[in-house]
């Protein structure tokens, strides 16, 4: 049985907005939004049929990266770059002792969700969406693409949702916790 489900400017009644109506709004084709997929700056939402979904944060996030490109000028390799500088380890609160040899950390090329099977098979302490990647990943469950679950993963993820503040490191930065363990003070006496 088909639900009919009503329908106004592109956007669903859960809020959702398919791929073709924020293309339109934004003025850019399908195809460009797709690149940013593949490119690794931008993770939409899927239905089980592959469908893509973009919500309001979606919106705010495509809005800036088409900002720095055509304001700023910078190519996928810069805006990636800039993703890599966000910091991770205040957003998701990571004690020192787990900052330690994070392959995320580490690897300033690229943000920590292009990294994310990187770090879970070098760390046990990865969080439990990035352990699972790792899992799904090996074993595919209801015939679902792996990297499809993983990325849903990284969707939620408050590192990801922090993109869109990328254009001002400094105001994220200073609005973020003090650090969960301090740095020791050097003594030269």
């Amino acid at each position: 049985m088909r639900i009919a489900v009503k329908k106004r400017d592109g956007q669903l009644s859960n809020g959702t907005i398919k791929i073709g109506a924020v293309a339109k709004h934004f003025g850019v084709s399908v195809d460009l939004l797709r690149l940013y997929e593949r490119e690794g700056l931008l993770i939409p939402l899927r239905s089980p049929r592959g469908t893509r979904y973009f919500t309001q944060h979606d919106f705010l996030w495509i809005g800036t990266i088409l900002r720095l490109v055509r304001e700023a000028r910078l190519n996928f390799a810069g805006i990636r770059r800039l993703l890599a500088l966000l910091p991770c380890w205040e957003i998701r609160q990571c004690g020192f002792n787990r900052r330690i040899g994070c392959a995320v950390i580490a690897d300033a090329s690229k943000p920590c969700w292009a990294n994310r099977a990187a770090c879970c098979l070098t760390q046990a302490t990865c969080p439990e969406p990035l352990r699972s990647y790792v899992a799904v990943a090996e074993k595919p469950a209801n015939g679902q693409p792996a990297r499809r679950q993983g990325m849903e993963d990284c969707y939620f993820c408050a590192v990801y949702r922090s993109a869109p503040s990328c254009e001002n490191l400094k105001a994220l930065l200073a609005a973020s916790p003090e650090p969960a363990s301090p740095v020791p003070q050097a003594s030269f006496e």
